[in-house]
Parts: structure tokens; sequence; C-alpha cells
């Protein structure tokens, strides 16, 4: 039976190393990149919220969650800032990194589904890209797999 041409490129071996990657690595690069990219946008949305919480015009009472936009600002850093090391991490293909970073996602689509009165158009953009990095790890993620030669 003859191994299609697609997954035949996934499991050939580079001389004296591991497989090589396919073509669908790209899409973990991808991830990885748009993880760092929300990480800062969502840490610079925390660094707004902190320091100027007038800036919105909703009033935070009403949000999904009722909590002030110090509280928001807090969490938006946190997630951003570990957004951006779990994008590195993922680009240099490590596991942790892959399973922090589909975590990362899933939390911060949720966030963004509280904070979504605040800052509507933005929040849904940051959900489809949240929805792309998780499908971006989940189905290609081990394609840039950290080399073990033991």
């Amino acid at each position: 039976m003859a191994i299609p041409e697609r997954e035949q490129a996934a499991t050939e071996y580079v001389e004296g190393g591991p497989p090589a990657a396919s073509g669908w690595a790209g899409w973990v690069v991808f991830g990885g990149v748009i993880l760092i990219l929300l990480g800062c946008v969502q840490a610079i949305e925390g660094l707004v919220a902190l320091f100027d919480d007038q800036y919105f015009v909703v009033r935070s009472s009403r949000l999904l969650v009722h909590v002030s936009y110090t509280t928001w600002g807090w969490v938006h850093l946190i997630l951003g800032i570990v957004a951006v090391l779990a994008g590195f991490g993922l680009l240099a293909g490590n596991l942790l990194a892959r399973v922090v970073g589909v975590g990362l996602a899933f939390l911060s689509a949720l966030a963004h589904l509280a904070f979504v009165d605040a800052s509507p158009v933005w929040s849904v953009i940051v959900i489809a890209l949240d929805i792309l990095v998780i499908y971006a790890i989940v189905a290609h993620g081990r394609e840039l797999k950290a080399p073990s030669y033991y």
C-alpha cells in the first residue's frame, strides 16, 4: 500500500536527524507568532486598564463579570506575558509550551468574551485569532517538535 505523498514527506528522515517537517509546520509557526502578538496586545490592554480606567466607555459594572478595570488590567497583563513566553516556546518546539499555548488561547478567548462590552470589535477579532491558534497547535503542533537525540 502506497503512502500518500503528503504523509510520506512528514515521515522521511533527514540524514542524521529527526523526521523532516511537512508543509503544515507553517500553521504552528503562524500559531506561535499570533500567540506572541496576542500576548503583546493583551499586555498593552492590561496596562491601559491599569493606568487609565476612564479610557473605556462602558462602566466596569456593565461587563459580563463585575470587577474593576484594575482587576481586568492585571488579568490581561498576566495572560499577555505568559502568552508571549508560550509563543516563543512553541516556536522552539517545546511540548509544555504547546499545552500552555492551548490553555492560554482558551483563557484569552474567555477573558475577551467577558470583556466584549468594553471593546466589542477587538474582542471578536481576538476570539477568532485564539480559535486559529488552538487549531494550529492541536492539529499540527508536533510538526515543530524539539528533536530528542537520546
